[in-house]
This record gives structure tokens, sequence and C-alpha cells, in this order.
């Protein structure tokens, strides 16, 4: 009897969306929270010969290999300086596990999908086929990563190749 309502709470919840964000340099980041795992602090890492400069290394969390890629080299927004302060957001993407390195975690945003603005063509410093969109946030702009994309990129899956070479 109350299926009705529940189709009605559905599609009402349906274009909400709530972002974890993150700071690299003076810019806002925004990603998907349903894809975050864990924030943890940065660690060190198993440095992989021949692995893209982006991706910094591996750990080894409870069994799982995961790769940890700096952003700040990814994007070209210059080196991180890793200290006690340095955050690690472990997502769960595609079957995997990955770790972005970010210089802060700031917030979660809630936010209508209407409220996203399609990523400009241009001026952009870093690949826009990473963009999801832009989201204005009081008087901030919050640049919405498309993560999958990201992860799933061609370094990623060189990266996978180097991997399985040294170890077999």
């Amino acid at each position: 009897m109350n299926h009705s309502h529940q189709t009605e709470v559905e599609s009402k919840d349906s274009s909400r969306l709530e972002y974890l964000t993150f700071t690299l340099g003076d810019e806002h980041y925004g990603l998907d929270i349903m894809k975050v795992r864990e924030i943890r602090g940065y660690e060190p890492v198993t440095k992989i010969a021949n692995a893209p400069p982006f991706i910094k290394g591996v750990l080894n969390l409870r069994g799982d290999i995961v790769p940890i890629v700096d952003l700040r080299i990814k994007f070209n927004v210059g080196d991180a300086n890793y200290n006690e302060f340095t955050i690690v957001i472990m997502l769960h993407i595609n079957d995997r596990i990955v770790g972005i390195v970010v210089d802060a975690v700031s917030d979660v945003i809630n936010m209508e999908s209407t409220d996203i603005k399609p990523p400009p063509e241009f001026g952009v410093a870093f690949d826009s086929e990473y963009l999801f969109g832009l989201a204005p946030v009081n008087d901030d702009m919050i640049i919405l990563l498309n993560i999958e994309k990201l992860i799933s990129s061609h370094e990623l899956g060189l990266f996978d190749e180097t991997t399985m070479a040294s170890e077999g």
C-alpha cells in the first residue's frame, strides 16, 4: 500500500548529491562521497620503478595493494609538501581501492544536481575530461571531479602492468 509513497521519496531524493570537498593549493575540489572509503594521514609508500610521476607508490592496506596518486602532480599544481597534516582519501572505485593525496579535507556539501554547471572547455590547468562539473558554494566555486575517469585513466593501467611485471 505504501509503494507509491516510497517512489515519491526516491524521486525527490535522487537529485540531491553529497560531495566530500578538499583543497589542492588555492583550489577547492569535490568528489562523490559514496566513493570515499576512509580518510587517513599520509604514511610512507613503497616506490614502484617506472611508475608515472603522479603515482607516489603503493601501500599495503589490510592485504590490498593500493596505489597512491598525488593529485598535485597529476593536475600540475606543484609539488606536495608531505608532513603530518598531509591527507590521503581512500576511494573505492571500479572494484579497486586507490588513495589520493590532497592538501586538506574541507567539508561535506549537499546540493541539487541542477546546481552543477558543466565545466568550461578552456582555461583549466589539467585535462578537463576529469571534470564532472562546477558547483557554486557560498562565494566559492567547487571543481567536481569525475573520479572514475581519473582512476581508470591510461596511466593507472600502465601502473597495473608495471606492478604485475615487478611481481613476476
